[in-house]
């Protein structure tokens, strides 16, 4: 199967030489992690099949966020690892976008507005499901950050799963309406207020006036799929989603680059045809600068609030949050099945010996990114 990685070892180092001196950091690191991923430049292990003999290599990861091969695996513990905190009740896919005339802005001022992009779109929803009217009380918030839309353009949006109730000052559970969460119009104006004042607070030099833009901003809330299993796949397709899947690249022909893409407006899937140079561009304007947050957690799901968060587990009748320990033995047998299912165990060759490890790969030294 064609992968991501084989469109930046074919043309990478072309991209270097010629965007090199205007590339940020986590630009070069993503070309150089990706390109190595699972080689022999990261190291591993040989494996020998005490039956058939066979030679079994297993490289190791680059562990790059943006890597498409490497969030799968991710994707596996992650799951594991929430499924302890989600709860018996309806959930809500709320979706915060920023109008294009800002989407320059934020580009420039990465590392600090995605941050205000992500807490403003918490803060309106916390602020306005407080009001008794709707909830009236606090929301668990999972935020999502995305930069990209189907054809690899810059758009940043934030999707949030939200459980449809909240917790009272006095931690009474109180349930949401199960097809209605807030008013979406009342949602998007002070999502769009809250956004200003933090941009003009953390960028006093820029003048948000001459931007412009449309009075009202755009958010979407509609009830998420449901049961806890099904919400749990949901919400994992969003949280470790890079911006392309190794299953949608198609083709490379000459200096070009073939990818599927879903088209919303026609309802159907279709494809797109780049130059490799502008292809790569296109991607790598997804890598987040270093030390970005992509995923961050609000209101009762925050990680100050476990204890809270387990009282509720017990009121709507979700068992509570294990122990560290029981926590460590589920990622660990997960992750003993993860290496199972990898050919680290059976031998793939004859089927019936076991892969014995017999030498062990140096990591070979890598130029800086």
């Amino acid at each position: 199967m064609l992968e991501l990685a084989d469109v930046v070892r074919r043309y990478g180092d072309v991209y270097l030489e010629k965007f090199a001196h205007d590339m940020p950091p986590s630009h070069r690191r993503a070309l150089q992690d990706i390109r190595h991923c699972r080689t022999e430049v990261l190291g591993g292990h040989v494996y020998l099949c005490n039956h058939c003999g066979h030679r079994q290599y297993a490289y190791h990861s680059c562990k790059n966020r943006s890597c498409p091969k490497c969030q799968a695996d991710d994707t596996k513990l992650w799951m594991e690892r929430r499924r302890q905190e989600l709860l018996a009740v309806p959930y809500f896919h709320v979706v915060f976008t920023l109008p294009k005339e800002f989407r320059e802005l934020v580009r420039r001022h990465q590392k600090t507005l995605y941050g205000a992009l992500m807490k403003a779109a918490a803060k309106s929803l916390m602020k306005l499901a407080a009001d008794p009217r709707y909830v009236g009380g606090q929301l668990g918030i999972l935020a999502v950050l995305h930069t990209w839309t189907g054809t690899l353009t810059y758009h940043p949006h934030v999707h949030c799963l939200v459980p449809a109730g909240g917790v009272s000052q006095d931690q009474r559970w109180l349930s949401a309406r199960k097809d209605y969460l807030v008013p979406v119009d009342a949602l998007s104006l002070i999502f769009r207020g809250m956004f200003l004042q933090m941009a003009r607070q953390a960028l006093p030099r820029e003048n948000l006036s001459d931007l412009g833009g449309p009075k009202k901003w755009v958010t979407y809330c509609k009830p998420a799929v449901q049961g806890t299993e099904k919400v749990l796949r949901y919400l994992a397709r969003y949280v470790h989603r890079v911006a392309l899947a190794n299953s949608r690249l198609l083709r490379i022909e000459g200096e070009r680059v073939t990818f599927r893409y879903q088209d919303r407006g026609k309802q159907q899937r279709t494809t797109m045809t780049l130059p490799a140079l502008e292809f790569l561009r296109r991607f790598l304007q997804h890598v987040l600068p270093r030390g970005t947050h992509k995923v961050r957690y609000y209101g009762f799901w925050s990680p100050s609030h476990r204890p809270l968060l387990r009282r509720i587990q017990l009121v709507t009748g979700v068992s509570p949050i294990p122990t560290a320990t029981q926590d460590n033995a589920s990622n660990q047998t997960l992750q003993e099945d993860l290496e199972s299912s990898d050919g680290h165990k059976t031998c793939p060759c004859c089927h019936k010996g076991i892969l014995v490890l017999i030498e062990i790969l140096p990591r070979q030294a890598r130029p800086p990114p």
